[in-house]
């Protein structure tokens, strides 16, 4: 069950027929194995469309195999934690097991054993290891429930940061498997990418767990109505890490035979309704996992094996992001306040970037700051006048708490050389990736990143940054936003690859900083796509 908070859509979003039946197969709950013999967990039974396709395969097995349906009263565990919902649930079943032709009172009997009204969370904790967890976790972020349920919840040690509840969900399922047990899961893919899922990660790749196989179902019809999360099937057993599939569905893949899907999953053979590649190994630690397609995949691993990371010793290129004030309306303004002259910095908005050039709007940063840190107001009257009427309002800011006579500080400390430096420009959100160039005149604000080098020509790297090479890495490893916009963060910056800049020809610099100055993306990528040494980018 994907559930939303408030502000982005009311009810839950239930999953389709078709991809419950492909989930359960990936999982292997299916009729030729005994499954009165093992346990499988739901751990939120919502509205029973997982939980009625595995009574029904339960069904299927115990007569296939001659096992007592009265004696499978453990094979199933759906938590549910709605009273409501636990009724239309027991309710449900029960009609379906009556379908089946069992009485009244077994049937009866049997959801009442299988659907239990509790938190999952809470419950695992002391739950028998289970053979199979499969289903489509809640998908509520932790600012939307009671603070004391939320403190538990970010009692799971993958739950960093601003976490979904879908995190805790992933851990607690892995947790209860059996060696071999299988987790299967739809859920949104954000974990995948976002520092939130780090925790998550790195738990699934250190703690004994295989990743058998990442299936993107962004463009399918997946859900019982329209949403705005971007969901993955993923099938992790606890066994050592082995190959991966990675897959991409295609629209046609919701009519297609689930033995066609299936057979070509094994196969790795991509077909018109799924693409898919087999890799040998899998991502290590916490890094992130960028899925967002087989071939996407092959190309990232390759460049990442034959370029340089964009932030590197050799060629001296950092990223960072511009100062955070915590007062905006204080410490930035248009207009020259009357304070000394050297507390002035020209500051650089994202409104500011076009055409690949910084259009100084004006704006001045008032600066608490010089070479040596925070400045002694003392030292100047007139910046002191000008910030004393705001004394309270900056006093009560998160940063100046600890410290009560630092009260004037920004919350991100100054660095004066960084005005004089040539630098790229990067606003944090856009919908394409376009640096732009400063000469070393302004400062940045903290919506903007921040690239330096040593050795780069910065037209040549803001090129290579705009063209479709650049950009794919941001596809790849990024996060989209509502209305196709993408997040420009540290995070991702720093995962772009970049050839060799000693080992680029003349000729291609030359196309590199014409297009840069031109700011014609088409050419960038030609020369990009030389400079990398590849043909092409995947769709």
């Amino acid at each position: 069950m994907i559930q939303f908070p408030p502000i982005l859509e009311a009810g839950v979003v239930y999953t389709r027929p078709w991809m419950v039946e492909l989930i359960l197969d990936l999982a292997g709950y299916t009729p030729d194995r005994d499954l009165a013999r093992l346990v499988a967990v739901e751990p939120s039974a919502g509205d029973g469309a997982f939980l009625v396709a595995m009574v029904r395969r339960l069904v299927s097995a115990c007569r296939r195999h001659n096992s007592p349906l009265a004696a499978s009263g453990d094979a199933i565990r759906a938590y549910e934690i709605s009273p409501d919902a636990v009724r239309r649930a027991v309710e449900l079943v029960t009609h379906t097991l009556i379908e089946l032709d069992l009485s009244d009172s077994l049937a009866a009997e049997l959801a009442s054993s299988w659907i239990l009204e509790a938190d999952f969370l809470e419950a695992s904790l002391g739950f028998p290891l289970a053979d199979f967890v499969v289903g489509n976790p809640p998908y509520i972020r932790l600012e939307e429930i009671p603070p004391s349920k939320a403190a538990f919840y970010r009692s799971f040690s993958a739950m960093r940061g601003r976490a979904d509840i879908y995190i805790a969900f992933y851990q607690a399922a892995l947790m209860q498997l059996k060696p071999g047990g299988l987790c299967a899961y739809i859920c949104a893919d954000r974990w995948m990418l976002n520092d939130y899922g780090s925790g998550l990660r790195e738990f699934i790749t250190t703690q004994g767990y295989n990743v058998r196989a990442v299936i993107e179902a962004h463009d399918v019809d997946a859900f019982e109505t329209e949403v705005s999360a971007y969901p993955a099937i993923t099938v992790i057993a606890r066994e050592p890490q082995g190959s991966v599939i990675v897959a991409k569905a295609l629209t046609g893949i919701e009519t297609t035979a689930r033995e066609t899907v299936l057979d070509q999953l094994t196969e790795a053979r991509s077909s018109s309704v799924l693409r898919v590649a087999r890799f040998a190994d899998w991502f290590q630690d916490g890094d992130p996992w960028p899925c967002s397609s087989p071939e996407a995949l092959k190309l990232l691993k390759h460049l990442e094996a034959t370029c340089l990371p964009i932030e590197d010793k050799s060629t001296g290129t950092k990223i960072g992001i511009g100062v955070a004030t915590g007062a905006d309306r204080i410490f930035i303004t248009s207009q020259k306040p009357d304070v000394e002259p050297d507390r002035l910095l020209p500051l650089a908005l994202a409104s500011d970037l076009n055409a690949g050039r910084v259009n100084w709007s004006g704006h001045y940063l008032v600066n608490p700051w010089n070479e040596h840190g925070l400045i002694n107001l003392s030292d100047y009257p007139r910046l002191a006048a000008y910030l004393e009427p705001h004394r309270d309002l900056l006093g009560d800011r998160h940063t100046a708490r600890e410290r009560p006579h630092h009260w004037h500080k920004t919350i991100d400390r100054v660095t004066l050389s960084r005005v004089a430096q040539p630098k790229l420009y990067i606003a944090d959100i856009k919908n394409r990736l376009l640096p732009a160039l400063d000469l070393g005149q302004t400062y940045p604000q903290h919506n903007l990143y921040w690239i330096t080098s040593d050795k780069w020509d910065l037209r040549i790297l803001g090129a290579l940054l705009m063209s479709a090479v650049g950009e794919f890495f941001i596809h790849s490893y990024g996060v989209r936003m509502r209305g196709g916009f993408l997040r420009f963060q540290a995070q991702y910056l720093r995962r772009i690859r970049v050839p060799n800049p000693a080992h680029l020809s003349d000729e291609i610099k030359e196309q590199l900083r014409d297009a840069f100055d031109r700011q014609d993306t088409a050419l960038a990528t030609r020369a990009a796509l030389q400079a990398y040494g590849i043909t092409s980018i995947p769709n």
